[in-house]
C-alpha cells in the first residue's frame, strides 16, 4: 500500500526536472520526470517517496487534503 499526497507547485526547475510543493505548510522538493503534462505555478502534484506521479485537479486536491487532516487528529 502506498500513500500519495496533493502538494501545491509554488517553485519549478524545468531544467532538472523537480518542483517546490507545499502541503500542511510544509514545502518539499519533488522530481518531476514521471510527469508527461504540462506543469504550471498553482498546479497540484499526487507525491509519493519524493516523486510526482501524477497531476490532479484542485477538487480532488482539496478533497484528499481535507480527508488527511481528518484522519490525522483520529486518536
Amino acid at each position: 500500500m502506498c500513500l500519495g499526497v496533493p502538494g501545491r507547485v509554488i517553485e519549478m526547475n524545468e531544467q532538472e526536472k523537480w518542483a517546490i510543493i507545499e502541503a500542511f505548510g510544509v514545502k518539499n522538493k519533488v522530481y518531476t520526470p514521471l510527469i508527461e503534462e504540462e506543469i504550471n505555478l498553482g498546479d497540484y502534484l499526487m507525491v509519493h517517496a519524493g516523486y510526482a506521479i501524477g497531476k490532479i485537479d484542485i477538487e480532488e486536491a482539496h478533497n484528499t487534503l481535507k480527508m488527511l487532516e481528518i484522519i490525522s487528529h483520529v486518536e
